[in-house]
C-alpha cells in the first residue's frame, strides 16, 4: 500500500511560480512511475507530467512543456512538480499518482488547489 500526500498548491498571480510536493510513504520500488494529473470541476483529470523512479525519465504534457519541470528525491520518496509562468488556465486541482510497473496498481494523492489570478 502506497501512501500520497501532495502540498504546495496555492493562489498565485500570472507570471507567478509554484513548488508542488508530493510525498510517499510505503513501499515505492524501481518499477513506479510518479505523475502528477490536474482536474477542473466537471473535467476529466489530465495528464500533467510524469517521471520513473528509476533513471529519472521525464515526459511533459503538451500545454506545460517548457514551463513545468517534475522531479524527485528517491531518499525522501518525494516528486515535485515545479510551475513556472503560470497562466489563470493552469487553475485545477493537482494529483499525485503512484503507479506500479510491475503489477500496475495505481494510488492517488487528495489532491491541492492552484488558483492563478489574471
Amino acid at each position: 500500500q502506497v501512501q500520497l500526500v501532495e502540498s504546495g498548491g496555492g493562489l498565485v498571480q500570472a507570471g507567478g511560480s509554484l513548488r508542488l510536493s508530493c510525498a510517499a510513504s510505503g513501499r515505492i520500488d524501481s518499477s513506479y512511475v510518479m505523475s502528477w494529473f490536474r482536474q477542473a470541476p466537471g473535467k476529466e483529470r489530465e495528464f500533467v507530467a510524469h517521471i520513473g523512479w528509476s533513471g529519472g525519465s521525464t515526459l511533459y504534457a503538451d500545454s506545460v512543456k517548457g514551463r513545468f519541470s517534475i522531479s524527485s528525491d528517491n531518499a525522501k520518496n518525494t516528486v515535485f512538480l515545479q510551475l513556472n509562468s503560470l497562466k489563470p488556465e493552469d487553475t485545477y486541482v493537482y494529483y499525485c499518482r503512484a503507479r506500479s510497473g510491475l503489477t500496475a496498481n495505481t494510488y492517488w494523492g487528495q489532491g491541492t488547489q492552484v488558483t492563478v489570478s489574471p
